[in-house]
């Protein structure tokens, strides 16, 4: 694809439209999509970190705060859709910004990306090799990160289709636990807790009524955690970065991305709730996943071995879906032209293997530079990925904007797509604004407005190095 050509939607309107030849093969399934990108997303932001959103917005308020998430995930998820059926390429963010808004915000997006997910690779490995030592306190923790490392190096490098079963039953785990959660939790809530020995057990939602109201520490509690909410969220773009490796992307796309919304919503508000509902907000996740807390107090034996093997899993599971996104944009920068060539080269099984290479060494740079340069390098690679999640979400919406916008101006007919995001214009400006109030809302954080230091300067030394690198050949 030439990057000199960012418009190509002149087509006919009855034309129907070609696969696009990557080079890749396509090979996932819906159900493969589906957990990909509930791998993604379901991590240790819901098993470790879920506790401090209760205790900051109160029990109620940490139900509202995600439906809010859940909203946005909607919003971005419907614009995705039609991007990605348009568009069916692998590290597809990069096209649909590329193709309809210019080719150096596709760029832009493009290593946003990428250093998101190597940043994030890198913290999954060190948290996985820590939460090992419960087990295995004599083994040094860089020891597991190898470990781990060469065991999602193997996954993504064997097929595509082999990274979608793997992260399929990396995600059946995490899925299990939390419908365990829901059940257990849920019938502990209307008095069945057989296998508890507590005298008391709180009954329905008796614990949303603190001593503080509803809002126990106000509703500007609720505003700062939607903030929060919105990266937890994060992962579920994934289906538009394995788009080119998916079996006929019309029909598998769309059916993913509802499923995928549908089951957030339900896992998610689902979990936030019986948590709440049973453990004291101004105690819940200050010493241990609430998890552990929830199913300690419905009596489930070895609740923490459990949630420590799933909490992994978890890790693991963010840490394959990372891995594999990252191969997928260096691949389409190389597709692009913009990136060395040599990282366009695909196996005899489809698989990007010198892009995977690279990442992974990404991966493994971030986590050196966690434990050696933790408060300058790292903080510096954690704010841009934190700023690169809403980043590529307000890319997505603009894309499908823009997108929609020249389609019908070349003579399209809405009716005539395989997909189409409804309530256009509202869903992508509604979508756009959500996220970029998020970002605005940060600078008021003082523990997320690096953030903002970090990730406005990186945003334009990429245009800047794309003016100067690319611009000639694209005018």
């Amino acid at each position: 694809m030439d990057s000199s050509t960012p418009m190509k939607l002149d087509h006919p309107a009855d034309a129907p439209t070609a696969p696009v030849e990557t080079g890749l093969r396509r090979s996932m399934g819906p159900r493969h999509l589906i957990m990909i990108a509930m791998g993604g997303v379901i991590g240790s932001g819901l098993f470790l970190s879920s506790g401090y959103t209760i205790s900051q917005a109160g029990p109620l308020g940490a139900v509202i705060a995600y439906l809010v998430g859940a909203f946005v995930v909607y919003l971005v998820m419907a614009c995705l859709g039609e991007l990605a059926i348009a568009y069916p390429v692998s590290g597809a963010f990069h096209i649909y910004a590329s193709r309809s808004i210019g080719p150096a915000t596709g760029f832009t997006t493009a290593w946003l990306y990428w250093l998101c997910w190597a940043v994030a690779i890198g913290s999954e490995f060190t948290a996985s090799g820590l939460l090992m030592q419960r087990w295995f306190p004599g083994v040094e923790v860089w020891v597991w990160c190898l470990v781990f490392a060469a065991m999602l190096f193997g996954f993504n490098a064997l097929s595509s289709k082999f990274f979608g079963e793997s992260e399929f039953w990396f995600s059946i785990v995490k899925v299990g636990a939390i419908i365990a959660l829901i059940i257990f939790g849920g019938a502990a809530l209307f008095g069945i807790h057989p296998l508890s020995d507590a005298d008391h057990h709180p009954f329905l939602f008796e614990n949303f009524n603190t001593s503080g109201g509803l809002f126990p520490n106000g509703f500007s509690g609720v505003l700062v955690t939607a903030l929060a909410v919105f990266y937890a969220f994060s992962g579920s773009e994934l289906i538009g970065v394995a788009a080119g490796e998916t079996k006929d992307p019309a029909r598998s796309i769309p059916k993913a991305m509802r499923s995928t919304v549908i089951r957030l919503l339900i896992f998610f508000v689902g979990a936030i709730a019986v948590i709440a509902a049973t453990v004291p907000y101004d105690q819940v996740g200050l010493d241990e996943s609430p998890f552990v807390t929830v199913f300690s107090s419905v009596g489930i034996p070895f609740a923490a071995d459990i949630m420590n093997f799933v909490i992994i899993t978890a890790l693991l599971s963010a840490g394959n879906s990372g891995l594999f996104s990252c191969a997928r944009m260096l691949y389409s920068l190389a597709d692009e032209g913009h990136a060395p060539k040599a990282l366009k080269r695909v196996t005899r099984r489809g698989i990007p293997l010198l892009a995977l290479a690279v990442s992974m060494v990404g991966g493994l740079a971030s986590l050196v530079s966690s434990v050696a340069a933790p408060e300058t390098v790292y903080l510096a690679l954690v704010s841009i990925a934190g700023f690169a999640v809403v980043g590529v979400w307000m890319s997505i919406a603009a894309s499908h904007f823009f997108h929609r916008r020249a389609f019908i101006r070349n003579g399209g007919r809405v009716a005539d797509l395989a997909y189409r995001a409804p309530f256009f214009p509202v869903v992508p400006i509604l979508a756009f604004v959500l996220c970029l109030v998020s970002l605005v809302g940060i600078a008021s954080d003082p523990a997320q407005v690096a953030a903002l230091y970090f990730g406005i300067p990186f945003v334009v030394a990429c245009y800047v190095f794309f003016h100067f690198r690319y611009g000639r050949a694209v005018r």
